[in-house]
């Protein structure tokens, strides 16, 4: 996608109806050793940069559970849109984890800081309007009947950039993401 010229906008969502992503199979990782789990983290936490530094703008289309990982994954997108029922959270600390892949950078540059520990410390799951109201995506939608109602809107909102240059897209968006590291 990175070189891809023809690629414009892309779109993330789930094809499994009521979650986005739930984040690491974490029955997986405690088959891990110690070692297995930092190269595990790492490629994780590599795969989220590469998503963030994907030259075009990314979209993640929240139509159900965000959960840890998951909710990473649509931190690294530049703009998030989510059902009103969709529930988010960084749940890490609740299964004796930390986030590993980003969201204690990312989670802050979104909501601030403040909240970004109470929602980190808690563990506390919200849902699309309360993560509207934080700020933590641009659009909420009500959901409709086939269960897709945030990535119809993350479609709507692709179309609104479509028309617009794409290399003062490119350039915008990498000029905030520098900004935002100074």
């Amino acid at each position: 996608l990175r070189f891809d010229e023809k690629v414009r906008v892309v779109v993330f969502k789930s094809e499994v109806k009521g979650v986005f992503c739930a984040g690491a199979d974490l029955k997986e990782r405690t088959q891990m050793d110690d070692a297995e789990v930092g190269h595990f983290v790492k490629r994780l936490r590599n795969l989220m940069d590469e998503i963030a530094a994907l030259p075009v703008p990314t979209i993640a289309a929240i139509d159900g559970y965000a959960l840890g990982g998951g909710l990473e994954l649509a931190l690294a997108c530049d703009l998030r849109v989510a059902a009103s029922s969709a529930k988010m959270g960084l749940i890490e600390t609740t299964r004796g984890l930390l986030p590993g892949a980003g969201g204690t950078q990312r989670l802050p540059r979104c909501v601030g800081i403040g909240l970004a520990k109470e929602l980190i410390f808690t563990g506390r799951q919200i849902d699309g309007q309360q993560a509207f109201s934080m700020g933590l995506v641009n659009h909420t939608v009500p959901q409709n009947n086939e269960g897709d109602a945030a990535y119809q809107r993350a479609l709507t909102l692709a179309k609104e950039i479509l028309p617009q240059a794409p290399f003062a897209v490119k350039m915008g968006k990498l000029a905030i993401n520098r900004g935002m590291e100074v």
